[in-house]
């Protein structure tokens, strides 16, 4: 279970290197929200980096919790997006 939510929350955490990179390319990534992002990335980071380093140090229940910390609305997100692309409500 352990591998399955790090390599999810891996993912999530690409998904946000992507769109920094892709922001700071069409210049919505500036000087007035950098503290934002320099918070979320380093945030998941550490939830990334964290979860292993106690994992490895024996603490298995603490690593999982921090894991799914990340991934409990990465999932909810995935099923909202699942959803949309299944329905394919109309919005007007």
């Amino acid at each position: 279970m352990y591998r399955v939510l790090w390599w999810f929350d891996a993912v999530i955490a690409a998904i946000f290197v992507g769109f920094f990179f892709v922001g700071l390319a069409d210049g919505s990534v500036s000087s007035f929200n950098m503290a934002l992002w320099t918070c979320i990335l380093l945030g998941l980071g550490a939830i990334l980096y964290g979860s292993r380093a106690l994992h490895q140090a024996g603490q298995q229940k603490t690593a999982l919790i921090i894991l799914w910390l990340l991934a409990v609305p990465g999932i909810l997100g995935a099923l909202f997006f699942l959803i949309l692309i299944i329905a394919q409500p109309r919005w007007n």
